[in-house]
């Protein structure tokens, strides 16, 4: 490809080379566009960073150059072009991070692939020419893609959206890189060169393209981690109480497929494996380190492994982010650094990783024994709880394909491992045990791709007191958000670990119900009335009376009512109940249930003899003797067998509906929005807007605190000009100051007409001291206008078209600081704002969402039609729900918007007020950018 030409630089750090630190040091210069920079996954796993190139790389380019083939160079500069001339060293090197970008992949204190553009003319909105090169022993690992998404995220927050690339039509590999990018790439040939030309403008393609080598590069650098072919113990003490020597002796006492070294300066063996002083001292490679030493040691370790080659590292040890400031400052500064080498880190303060799988047999953790092998993934944050949770699973005969828990998660996290399980075929169900988040954007949008194959079950800690974010990469977040981020994700949540572990027994055992129908078996009526009042409590359909078999019923007799009610098409599900007599065995019962069932294609569940584990009769038994797909999970109590299958019911009726589509509503203006916005936050130069109040923007709340937390809330004609861009109308009104103006201000909207006081404190209250309602001619409109100052003595009102008698609703856009933005509904009204009968979704919203949120509050069958009432249009609020949803997607600088009262009637949706606040934008780790890790 050929180099673009040069043109003007910009700030000073990137015209003198004296003005930036040398290779590998921070960049101070405040034109430096740090927020470009990121730690990115290549597709087989590997970490580099990426970063704007300066000035003070232009030695490490040179090196970078001299690697290069000569083939390589040939198609890259179309010519032999074996060194770099110094007039265009400083070229390469000296950019102004906007019509002139350029990207380097570092690794370690070397540059291994380079990315740039140049802009094409000065007409905004114009093109740029894309160029980059790897280097030899680098291609093929995805850089390429990588550099092509950032210089193409780079080059839209520039203005540009249009590339262009000059390609040898030899070059099959960079042809290939740009035919798959998931643009609509156009060509041309002229004498062995081929032109191309793409828009860069995401499309839904492109990001489809985007998140699946995501999803496969980031499973790839998990799957390192959980498939070592070597591992080494750094700090395996021969003093049994120390953590080092408890790995070393799980790793033995696991049988781990690979080979195990211990690393200890002062012992020549440990465990009867021979020793060694350091890591470098290894003659073999070292895929996996456990790094169980103290905090203070961590540097010393970092260089060795680094040095070595390590791929990955498991820090068991604590005093990071756990022990404050310090800590905190040591635990990024070391991820740092292995981040920058290439490696991927567990924890620090984690209890480890296990792979159960026949070929692997790793137990790298601090828990003497695992479960059984199975097809359950497990992640926990907890390295205290984990052991615990190990220990339960194994007394329920939970079988685990394998079991992370990260600890402080300052690099890897459930994120990663979501991204692993989506594609490992040992894994069917996945637990998970969270205190914070990280990322919970990404979660949300990982999880609910997962849970669409997978069922995700997790428990969320702290959801009446906040836990202290110990992770360095924690984020506080609201339990409602948290509730709105799992319903809409498809994530069965749970309040316990009991629950956890009840909900995953079932899933991992069972297949899933087809409907909520269920049918009650047992041996006691008591019992089975219990199971009854169970599954009404949480909203099944009982078929049928229980039937009661007796407590005399012999095994045959038991499993034939089992069979019939399992075999009945009016049934989804089954309860079986049952108490042994006196002196009687029920091994044969069960061993007679678990055959009547077998097959069925419908869950079962049971209480039998009181257990909450899988008893022997009601196992069937995998390769290595633990309980597998068929067995029967028994429960202590009829309440716990009902609950966890009423999770399951929901969760599949989650899974069958239709997944929706994220869409662009008709007649979306975007990028006249987007000019607007920019107008509006520039003309105050810091990005929050200030305006006058107007109708329907109040600068304070009912109870006077600031509406959008931080930022200017905006003029009526501003609000409604932004939500004119997508299709939001607000009814007509005008401002009056007088009862003349008020009685022209009717008299040109239009009889009846609704006057509500401009004073803030007098709006939307539930008693509606401050509006009058269906004034019809201008008699009635003077009166109401006396009485309306009579009453609050503010003299300014509006005047507004009246809207069709209807439910009366409330949608807003949320601050959230996590997210960004939520999306809130519920109908108006005193009791609905006591019983904060409101619902969330998380940004973006599909069709399905829009409609699963008006449907969410306690009181939306009102909008169905209630005592005769006729039912609002609830697809024209499902259209104000997604018009809304859009406007705070594409507008991440509208941190507040408010439509209160929004109308719904048969006729459709009428918005009567709306309020909006602009603010700086949040940072979004998740959106539509190119892949990075956080």
């Amino acid at each position: 490809m050929t180099e673009p030409t040069p043109s003007a630089s910009g700030s000073r750090a990137a015209t003198d080379p004296a003005a930036t630190p040398p290779f590998g040091t921070p960049v101070t210069d405040p034109g430096y566009p740090r927020h470009r920079e990121a730690d990115v996954v290549a597709s087989d796993g590997g970490i580099l960073h990426l970063r704007p190139i300066v000035p003070a790389d232009a030695d490490a380019l040179l090196d970078f150059h001299s690697r290069l083939s000569e083939r390589t160079r040939y198609l890259r500069y179309f010519g032999p072009y074996p060194r770099i001339p110094a007039r265009d060293l400083e070229r390469f090197t000296t950019v102004d991070h906007h019509r002139r970008v350029a990207f380097v992949c570092v690794l370690g204190d070397e540059i291994v692939a380079v990315g740039r553009y140049e802009g094409l003319g000065d007409a905004p909105g114009g093109s740029a020419e894309v160029a980059f090169v790897v280097r030899d022993d680098h291609q093929g690992r995805g850089l390429g893609s990588i550099l092509l998404e950032h210089l193409a995220a780079a080059a839209r927050e520039s203005g540009l959206r249009r590339f262009e690339a000059e390609v040898l039509v030899e070059n099959h590999t960079m042809v290939r890189v740009f035919r798959d990018a998931g643009y609509q790439v156009s060509r041309a040939y002229d004498g062995g060169v081929l032109h191309l030309e793409f828009d860069i403008d995401p499309t839904e393609r492109s990001l489809a393209v985007r998140d699946a080598r995501e999803q496969a590069a980031e499973a790839r650098s998990v799957h390192n981690v959980l498939h070592p072919r070597s591992v080494a113990v750094i700090g395996a003490s021969t003093d049994p109480s120390k953590i080092g020597h408890a790995v070393l002796l799980n790793l033995l006492r696991g049988n781990f497929g690979g080979a195990v070294y211990p690393v200890n300066p002062d012992a020549r063996s440990v465990r009867g494996v021979r020793a060694y002083a350091s890591v470098t001292e290894i003659p073999d490679e070292v895929d996996l380190a456990v790094v169980a030493v103290p905090a203070a040691g961590i540097d010393e370790v970092m260089d060795s492994c680094l040095a070595k080659g390590v791929k990955a590292l498991i820090v068991v040890s604590s005093g990071f982010a756990d022990a404050g400031t310090r800590g905190l400052v040591a635990e990024r500064r070391m991820v740092q650094a292995a981040r920058a080498h290439g490696m991927r880190v567990v924890g620090p303060n984690a209890l480890g990783v296990a792979n159960t799988a026949a070929s692997v047999r790793l137990n790298a953790t601090l828990a003497p024994a695992l479960p059984g092998a199975g097809r359950v993934g497990f992640f926990a944050q907890s390295g205290a709880l984990g052991i615990a949770l190990l220990q339960t699973a194994t007394r329920r005969g939970l079988g685990f394909s394998t079991f992370v828990s990260a600890g402080n998660r300052a690099d890897v996290s459930g994120n990663d491992l979501l991204q692993y399980w989506q594609s490992d075929p040992d894994t069917d169900v996945v637990l998970l045990y969270l205190e914070t988040f990280g990322n919970p954007r990404k979660f949300g949008r990982l999880a609910r791709r997962l849970a669409r194959t997978t069922p995700v079950v997790a428990v969320k800690s702290g959801r009446r007191v906040p836990l202290p974010l110990r992770s360095s990469r924690a984020v506080p977040i609201d339990d409602s958000s948290v509730q709105a981020l799992f319903e809409q994700s498809g994530v069965i949540r749970v309040e316990t670990v009991a629950q956890l572990f009840d909900t995953g027994l079932l899933l991992a055992h069972q297949p899933l119900p087809a409907g909520p129908r269920v049918a009650v078996v047992g041996n006691s009526t008591a019992l089975g009335v219990l199971v009854a009042d169970g599954i009404a409590d949480e909203g099944l359909d009982l078929v049928g009376d229980p039937v009661d078999v007796g407590a005399a019923a012999g095994p045959e007799e038991f499993a034939a009512a089992v069979s019939a009610a399992i075999g009945s098409d009016d049934v989804d599900a089954l309860v079986a109940v049952f108490v042994p007599p006196v002196a009687t065995d029920g091994g044969p019962h069960a061993r007679a249930l678990r055959e009547a069932v077998a097959g069925s294609g419908k869950p079962v569940v049971t209480t039998f003899l009181a257990g909450d584990e899988i008893p022997d009769e009601l196992a069937e038994r995998g390769i290595d003797g633990a309980p597998g797909r068929g067995s029967v999970p028994s429960f202590s109590s009829p309440e716990r067998a009902v609950a966890a299958l009423s999770r399951v019911v929901r969760y599949a009726r989650w899974r069958a509906t239709p997944l929706g589509e994220f869409v662009t509503p008709e007649g979306t203006r975007t990028d006249e929005a987007r000019e607007l916005v920019a107008r509006l936050c520039a003309a105050t130069g810091s990005g929050p807007v200030s305006g006058a109040a107007g109708a329907g923007t109040e600068l304070t709340d009912a109870d006077g605190t600031d509406a959008g937390g931080a930022g200017a809330e905006l003029a009526d004609a501003e609000v409604i000009a932004i939500l004119d861009c997508y299709g939001i109308g607000v009814a007509p009104f005008r401002l009056a100051s007088s009862a003349d103006e008020a009685v022209a201000a009717a008299a040109e909207l239009g009889h009846p007409v609704a006057i509500k006081s401009a004073a803030p404190r007098w709006r939307h209250r539930s008693d509606l001291v401050g509006v009058r309602l269906d004034l019809d001619g201008p008699d009635a409109v003077g009166a109401a206008y006396a009485a309306l100052v009579a009453e609050t003595a503010e003299h300014e009102v509006y005047v507004q078209v009246m809207a069709p008698r209807g439910m009366s609703c409330v949608l807003e856009v949320v601050d959230d600081p996590s997210f960004g933005s939520l999306l809130s509904f519920g109908l108006s009204g005193l009791a609905t704002e006591l019983l904060g009968d409101r619902a969330f979704r998380v940004l973006p919203v599909s069709t399905a969402d829009a409609a699963a949120l008006v449907r969410a509050p306690r009181a939306a069958p009102l909008l169905a039609g209630y005592r005769g009432d006729p039912p609002v249009r609830l697809d024209a609020l499902e259209d104000l729900v997604l018009r809304l949803g859009t406007l705070a997607e594409q507008l991440p600088e509208v941190r507040s918007v408010v439509l209160d009262p929004a109308i719904a009637s048969p006729d459709g949706v009428v918005v009567t007020s709306a309020r909006m606040v602009l603010g700086p934008p949040p940072t979004r780790d998740d959106g539509g950018g190119p892949r990075r890790l956080r």
